[in-house]
């Protein structure tokens, strides 16, 4: 009786821990496959095919400009839609202030050429050839100065100017050489002594050079001005007067490459103009 009733109670004591341990699985698989684990885990792989595939649902997480279609082919924003109307607008301004619809004359019998932005004056006397040459491109002077930040609301901006730095060859018709010379601008006009009239431009450098349209040749001795000795300076200066560089020719020479340049501005904007709209 005793032993039996002592397996009884052994079996009994068995019992939950039989049970308990055969439920162990049971509370453990549900971390491993439960509903939670299932929906994050294709939730995850799907966020990372968006980012990866460019054609597939990927592309309802990157921002895509809104796009016209006209039947071209092209591509075409409505960011490019606003920038041809604005464009269309400017364009009409800038004609309305167009002082010039053809480029002014210079005096003095200056021959003018011009391709593209390079603009070449040819004049001919005694036996020698003068030649000047620019180019308008970067020749106007940065919109905002300190003259601006006086200016009373109302009142009308200042007109843009083109002052172009400029070469000048001297060539003689029985020499092998052309004497060239770097002009420029100056922020403020140069003058030294008692002269009752400054010079609205310098000579910057000077040099010997062969002559026509062979290439520069740098081994060639450069003088530069800012060093130099103003008597020598000034026999510069009348040496380019006598032959038709003087302020005279200098105003003129902004009024052409200013006209020049605004022409020139106009005809980009209705370059970019033809490019950015529908053809």
């Amino acid at each position: 009786m005793l032993l039996a009733r002592s397996l009884r109670r052994a079996a009994t004591a068995l019992r939950p821990l039989q049970a308990h341990s055969l439920q162990l699985p049971q509370l453990r698989a549900p971390r491993l496959v439960g509903p939670i684990a299932a929906a994050a885990r294709p939730f995850t792989r799907s966020l990372w095919l968006l980012c990866r595939e460019a054609n597939g649902p990927g592309g309802l997480l990157r921002s895509t400009p809104a796009s016209l279609s006209c039947g071209c082919g092209r591509l075409h924003t409505e960011g490019d839609k606003a920038f041809a109307e604005f464009l269309t607008d400017e364009i009409k301004e800038e004609k309305k202030i167009q002082k010039h619809q053809s480029l002014p004359k210079m005096s003095g019998g200056w021959e003018l050429n011009v391709h593209g932005t390079e603009a070449k004056l040819v004049r001919k006397v005694a036996g020698e050839t003068i030649t000047v040459s620019f180019n308008i491109n970067n020749s106007i002077p940065p919109s905002f100065d300190e003259s601006q930040e006086g200016q009373k609301p109302g009142e009308p901006e200042p007109e843009l100017t083109s002052t172009p730095n400029f070469v000048v060859e001297v060539m003689k018709d029985d020499t092998k050489q052309t004497l060239v010379l770097d002009c420029h601008y100056p922020d403020e006009e140069v003058g030294h002594g008692d002269e009752e009239e400054s010079d609205i431009f310098s000579v910057q450098e000077v040099s010997f050079q062969p002559p026509g349209d062979s290439e520069w040749r740098e081994n060639s001795y450069t003088l530069n001005t800012d060093s130099l000795d103003w008597a020598l300076y000034d026999h510069l200066m009348d040496f380019l007067a006598d032959r038709g560089v003087d302020n005279t020719f200098a105003d003129e020479l902004v009024a052409l490459s200013t006209a020049l340049e605004h022409k020139e501005y106009i005809q980009f904007l209705e370059d970019l103009k033809q490019f950015v709209k529908c053809q």
